[in-house]
């Protein structure tokens, strides 16, 4: 069995494990750890945690020191000269005629690497660049591509429900994200709706999914027979998250009315496999939309870099 400590290096951003050594650092301490990269400062978010060392893929990195007061101030002193270095690497962009979008720069903390993040619809020749870059900063230079999900993670914002944006919050990982999923949600197939400020469809109809399917089990489907206290009667309509199921009955003069129940209220009499999930009449041009959106996501996770630490 190991002791280990979880570091954090942005927040929201995956948690990586450290030997903590002879350190005993609390929460929220900020630490100086060993990467592959080089030495990083990353704030403390797991401690006294003790793992079977069988578990563990690779040997654990170290915890070089708890930070001090100077550290600090050299961490400061690294994002200070990382809003100097945007402005010069977007001024070398334009003079190179390159077709991407800066989105940050940064140190590593002892200074051995300064990483440049852009976005970009293709490929990107941009090795004169880096010798420019290199020449004018005299460390090793870093220019990684990723996608517009990590381009708004690092910008911002707050989405369609009014809240801070998921990825900006709370989530530290991006997953893939289906009209797959968006159907099975009974949601509006309409890109202006299911998509977030990235223009990617939402990343919330990927972590609540598990929800839905484990909630639908319990549901019967669109057009199941059920019996109810009314009688029994067809399934209209279901709202998976309260678990309530709309019913559709005929009177004595043949015409329909319709009455709510909550799931445990109804018994299922004869289901329906094949139903529709979702009546609204889908636009074959926004479908061809949110295919495209669809696409995109997975050429991003495809062609991004990811942080190796």
């Amino acid at each position: 069995m190991k002791k280990i400590v979880g570091v954090r290096f942005k927040k929201p951003g995956k948690i990586y494990f450290f030997d903590p050594g002879e350190f005993e650092p609390k929460l929220g301490d900020n630490v100086i750890v060993e990467t592959s990269m080089g030495k990083e400062m990353g704030t403390v978010a797991v401690v006294n945690k003790i793992i079977d060392e069988t578990k563990l893929k690779d040997e654990l990195k170290n915890v070089v020191r708890i930070a001090e007061e100077e550290d600090l101030k050299h961490q400061k002193e690294n994002e200070e000269k990382e809003k100097e270095a945007l402005e010069t690497c977007k001024k070398k962009i334009k003079e190179h005629k390159l077709e991407m979008d800066l989105v940050e720069a940064r140190y590593l903390f002892d200074n051995s690497k300064l990483i440049f993040y852009f976005i970009a619809e293709g490929r990107i020749d941009f090795r004169d660049l880096v010798k420019d870059l290199a020449a004018i900063y005299k460390t090793r230079i870093e220019l990684r591509q990723i996608g517009v999900r990590d381009q708004i993670k690092r910008l911002g914002g707050n989405g369609i429900c009014g809240r801070e944006l998921c990825c900006c919050s709370f989530l530290n990982d991006f997953e893939s994200v289906s009209i797959k999923m968006a159907k099975e949600q009974n949601l509006s197939l309409n890109a202006s709706k299911i998509t977030g400020s990235c223009g990617r469809l939402m990343c919330c109809l990927k972590y609540e999914e598990e929800v839905y399917e484990d909630k639908m089990k319990k549901l019967p489907n669109l057009g199941a027979i059920v019996k109810t206290e009314e009688g029994e009667g067809t399934v209209e309509t279901v709202e998976v998250l309260r678990e309530l199921v709309k019913v559709k009955f005929k009177d004595e003069e043949g015409n329909n009315y319709y009455k709510k129940y909550n799931a445990n209220e109804i018994k299922v009499i004869k289901d329906n496999k094949k139903a529709v999930k979702n009546e609204e009449e889908i636009d074959p041009e926004e479908l061809k939309e949110l295919e495209k959106i669809e696409q995109l996501d997975k050429y991003d996770k495809k062609n991004a870099s990811k942080d190796e630490i």
